[in-house]
């Protein structure tokens, strides 16, 4: 089954490649490797949810914001290759979530865009990970993930 044909079934609908917030370009291909920049819960120009969990956005919230996060990430791909069964695998995803002092759940957060990443590529969907708590994201995100793929 293609991802797209995989996406139609699980009601998933790619959102645009968001613009870069500041400085630097959504993507970088070295080789058969493509690494996304930081991307954040932006959907139709908006941040879907803003602050600190578990303070302002519960965990379900920011499981949420890493899921689009996750989307967004696989938008920028779809921009730079045309198609997403040009993806051979998701290499590895580095999530930073936002958090109020003593949460120590970030990978529960993260677990969003990760779950989401096996329901759409499958096995090519399994990757290395790191969860990390910060004090501030860009914009007031709960939640911003970087993307390392496989690319043919």
């Amino acid at each position: 089954m293609s991802i797209a044909d995989r996406m139609n079934e699980l009601g998933i609908e790619l959102p645009d490649a968001p613009a870069p917030v500041g400085a630097y370009v959504p993507y970088v291909i070295s080789g058969s490797l493509m690494f996304v920049s930081g991307q954040i819960p932006i959907k139709d120009g908006a941040m879907i949810h803003e602050g600190k969990v578990p303070l302002d956005v519960s965990i379900e919230q920011g499981q949420e914001c890493a899921a689009l996060c996750f989307l967004n990430a696989i938008a920028q791909a779809k921009s730079a290759l045309g198609d997403l069964e040009r993806v051979e695998r998701i290499v590895r995803m580095t999530g930073y979530v936002a958090v109020a002092q003593d949460f120590t759940a970030q990978p529960l957060v993260v677990n969003g865009a990760s779950n989401l990443a096996v329901e759409i590529f499958g096995e090519r969907g399994l990757h290395a990970r790191v969860a990390v708590g910060v004090t501030e994201l860009p914009l007031g995100a709960p939640v911003e993930l970087e993307v390392i793929l496989e690319v043919k």
